[in-house]
């Protein structure tokens, strides 16, 4: 079933609403967590070479981290969009049994996880990752300024594609919209899976394909009037379809994969491009040519304005968020029953309840 909201922000602040759909649940055990070094777990083969699955470099990671560190000083306290992305996420500790003692806070919206966190899933520690120092910064400034009561956080300088967490080590890992920018997005799950205890949660939203679509109609056609051809200037995120599978690859159980689709309305093209800054959410592909020439920026925002405008004078920007949940296997999960050792067949069914319409 579908549902729609809507959330006001002050100022340049953009409105939007969005779209729903369902998901999955868990339980487990108690322990102390320590860092090692970052090669510890990842998909690095140690001589500086990489597996197959990883050779392919899509995005420039420390052209990200400076975006994040841009970021950061660009923060909005009040993002409507980021804050409903993260309470829908943390909301999803409500469906759980179980308590998470330690959890581990991965890139994206740092800040709003930690402010919702508290009074959920029993958390006793909290370390908090991201690639930028900037953002770590920012994060630990709030966390002195407001902190959480009777939980224990720290704070990590580190990079989503080399985790630098010891094995079996935490509760929980979060991850809000910042996964989608990984070269290995499956290694990347797999550090995540290997950081858990057995029957730990793995908790994550990432941006998908859907994501910005105006945008991107709006930059070609822009581009193939003003430069005679086109070049990627929006990332390629991973499409509902392929999420179950990334859950699946990364030896995940009961994987659970729902999406919400947000439309965040702005003044104009240009405010989404700010919003985009201040989410550190602009383009990093390492195959992007030069800058943006101003006359395509200005064509784009024009061509936006004349396709996509709604009659109160705002633009519409679309943004699908996959919510993933996975578990560390353990003994007491649910396990799916032998093939074949069904007791009841459909044709008995039918008969008991009828044909239906």
């Amino acid at each position: 079933p579908k549902s729609s909201e809507y959330a006001e922000e002050g100022m340049k602040a953009p409105s939007f609403y969005q779209t729903s759909s369902l998901l999955l649940r868990r339980k487990a055990a108690k322990e102390a967590y320590r860092f090692l070094p970052s090669r510890s777990f990842c998909t690095d083969n140690g001589d500086g070479s990489q597996r197959s699955n990883s050779k392919v470099k899509i995005f420039n990671r420390d052209l990200k981290r400076k975006q994040r560190d841009r970021a950061a000083w660009l923060w909005r306290p009040n993002d409507s969009f980021v804050n409903a992305v993260a309470e829908n996420l943390v909301d999803r500790l409500e469906d759980c049994k179980r308590t998470f003692t330690t959890a581990l806070c991965l890139g994206g919206s740092l800040e709003a996880v930690r402010r919702l966190l508290p009074g959920r899933g029993g958390l006793e520690k909290l370390i908090m990752m991201d690639a930028s120092y900037d953002m770590v910064k920012l994060c630990k400034s709030f966390q002195q300024d407001a902190p959480n009561e009777n939980i224990e956080t720290s704070f990590l300088v580190g990079d989503e594609e080399f985790l630098p967490i010891k094995e079996s080590s935490v509760d929980l890992v979060i991850s809000c919209l910042g996964l989608h920018w990984t070269n290995d997005l499956p290694g990347a799950m797999i550090q995540c899976k290997l950081a858990l205890k057995p029957d730990g949660l793995f908790l994550a939203a990432i941006l998908g394909g859907e994501t910005l679509k105006e945008l991107r109609i709006a930059c070609t056609v822009a581009q193939m009037e003003r430069e005679g051809g086109i070049s990627p200037r929006i990332s390629p995120l991973a499409q509902v379809r392929d999420a179950g599978n990334l859950l699946t690859r990364a030896g995940f159980t009961l994987p659970g994969v729902d999406v919400d689709e947000y439309v965040v309305k702005y003044k104009s093209a240009l405010d989404l491009i700010e919003h985009l800054r201040a989410m550190g959410e602009t383009n990093a592909l390492l195959q992007s040519s030069s800058i943006l020439k101003r006359e395509t920026v200005l064509a784009t925002a024009a061509i936006y304005d004349s396709m996509f405008a709604a009659e109160d004078g705002t633009v519409p920007a679309t943004f699908q968020v996959i919510y993933m949940t996975g578990w560390r296997e353990h003994p007491s999960q649910q396990k799916a029953k032998r093939r074949g050792s069904a007791t009841i067949s459909f044709h008995d069914i039918q008969k008991q309840f009828g044909n239906g319409s």
